[in-house]
């Protein structure tokens, strides 16, 4: 029985597992917030890049 619970003291399978889903998390999370700032600075520039295509001008 002590032989049972020692192995699975040392075994690190499932530890992996959760440290990616952690990292994939925090980037999931980073990218919310990225889009929630640069949302609007990005919208104004596309919208200015799309005035100056109709009317062909600088």
């Amino acid at each position: 029985m002590s032989n049972l619970i020692a192995r699975f003291a040392k075994n690190e399978s499932g530890a992996t597992a959760i440290e990616y889903g952690l990292i994939g998390g925090i980037m999931a999370v980073a990218l919310l917030a990225m889009f929630a700032i640069f949302t609007p600075k990005m919208e104004a520039a596309l919208t200015n890049i799309g005035d100056k295509m109709k009317t062909g001008k600088e």
